[in-house]
């Protein structure tokens, strides 16, 4: 176990960390917030672990001053945090929620006048429960909903907002959410969900059309978590050729139309008998592909596949939860196996490789696009100790050792600008609830004291440094 190589990075390079409105500021129904999806599917029992919903999360919106604190004291250059639609929308359409956007212009001064850049990510799963009893991302209109909202905040925080994100990873909002039925709105249904990966893919780029209308010179980004697949038989043909399925859906399915403005014909000819694209009109593609000043790009693991017999049970050892169906549309003949370890408590592999494999093609395929990495971290069994501190050696390891293998994309040539730890607080953490943990800061949520981590006093030392201890 190391926690540095004395590695140093780049002059500018920004340090962060980062956040989503559902998972750290509870206060459900307060100040004019409307429902969310998220609130349905956690208030349905089956849905989350222990039946936990984000209610109160760690009451971010009341304690938020002390959260900046906690930001400030780190040394973070930039915080990424998610504007929540329902609360500046309550219905997801229609005038704004004054008490909502006070929240958020309060929060970014907050930042501001710490020295802090605020990054804003409008939309990070939270859609409000009325867009999707209206059909939600399986229907166009959510698309316009989104670019509507986006125009809103612009105006509203145009002035002080340097960053401004779309969405952050639609793989999770279209797959997951319409395909599994594992997250809000859970729902399973194989051709909505491919519907809704082009409906997001579409709100991104009606987004950034919203927003430039306001802010000509806004700096424009989308985060997505893109995927590392690797065959288990890189001799197979038929394992390569399951490692392109997927990477189609895992990937190319938004790389194609944001960044090059097309989708990948072999993801259309994979997904034909599941629907014919239809929703897709005549210029859609265009729209999506707006010019970008950064890619947010999420890593945790990596993924093993290979092409199913058909006989023997299938392995779907994916990293996400069981749920009613498949989050892979169409690859019902790909089976997924599970990595080597070692693995956090999440169950995902650790595997450093995977995150300079995946800045190198990004580079490679997207030469000129910028990246930063806007999440990156891992959840594992912390305990309070005797003397009340939170030892997490694994953690510190692990974002030392992906923070190397960032370093070395870097010196093969990848413009990465930028780091954001995944989390700044233990917070909800999805369908299962809290009993998973990724903050740097620990969240006791009886009493929602924060409390720093090892992992916390060595990532304000690393930004110090702009680099890893030796």
């Amino acid at each position: 176990m190391s926690t540095g190589t004395g590695r140093r990075f780049p002059d500018g390079f920004l340090w962060g960390s980062a956040t989503a409105s559902y998972q750290i500021e509870g206060a459900a129904k307060e100040g004019g917030r409307g429902p969310s999806i998220w609130d349905t599917f956690s208030h349905t029992p089956g849905k989350t672990l222990n039946g936990d919903t984000g209610d109160v999360a760690d009451d971010h919106y009341h304690r938020w001053q002390e959260d900046l604190g906690h930001i400030a004291d780190l040394g973070l250059g930039a915080y990424r945090f998610s504007t929540a639609w329902p609360r500046v929308q309550p219905g997801g359409r229609g005038p704004a929620n004054r008490e909502g956007l006070d929240f958020y212009s309060r929060l970014v001064d907050g930042l501001l006048e710490r020295g802090v850049k605020p990054v804003l990510t409008l939309y990070h799963w939270d859609l409000p429960q009325d867009l999707e009893d209206a059909g939600g991302w399986a229907t166009r209109d959510t698309a316009h909903r989104f670019a509507d909202y986006a125009e809103i905040m612009a105006h509203e925080l145009g002035d002080r907002v340097e960053t401004w994100t779309t969405l952050n990873e639609p793989w999770c909002s279209a797959y997951l959410g319409y395909a599994s039925g594992a997250h809000a709105p859970g729902r399973a249904e194989p051709a909505a969900a491919l519907a809704a990966v082009h409906h997001l893919n579409l709100a991104h780029g009606l987004g950034i059309q919203a927003v430039r209308s306001v802010l000509p010179a806004a700096r424009a980004s989308v985060t997505l978590n893109l995927h590392v697949i690797r065959p288990v038989d890189p001799s197979s043909e038929q394992d390569r050729d399951a490692a392109r399925r997927v990477d189609a859906l895992a990937n190319r399915a938004f790389t194609g139309p944001m960044l090059t403005g097309a989708y990948p014909d072999d993801l259309l000819a994979d997904t034909a008998h599941v629907t014919d694209w239809s929703f897709v009109r005549d210029g859609d593609e265009a729209t999506a592909h707006q010019p970008i000043d950064v890619l947010g790009v999420n890593y945790y693991s990596t993924g093993l596949v290979r092409r199913w017999d058909g006989v023997s049970p299938r392995s779907e050892d994916d990293g996400h939860a069981d749920a009613l169906g498949s989050p892979w549309v169409g690859a019902d003949d790909v089976e997924f196996v599970r990595p080597e370890g070692p693995y956090t408590a999440m169950g995902w592999n650790i595997d450093p490789s995977g995150l300079t494999e995946l800045l190198l093609r990004m580079h490679r395929e997207h030469p000129g696009v910028p990246m930063m990495i806007t999440e990156n971290g891992a959840a594992f069994a912390d305990t309070v100790s005797s003397d009340g501190a939170v030892h997490d050696p694994l953690r510190v390891d692990y974002i030392a050792r992906h923070l190397e293998a960032a370093g070395q994309a870097i010196d093969q040539g990848a413009d990465l600008r930028g780091y954001f730890a995944w989390s700044l607080l233990d917070n909800f953490e999805w369908s299962l609830g809290y009993d998973r943990r990724f903050g740097l800061i620990r969240v006791d949520y009886d009493t929602l004291e924060r409390t720093w981590k090892d992992s916390a006093h060595w990532y304000r030392e690393v930004i110090a440094r702009n680099g890893l201890p030796g």
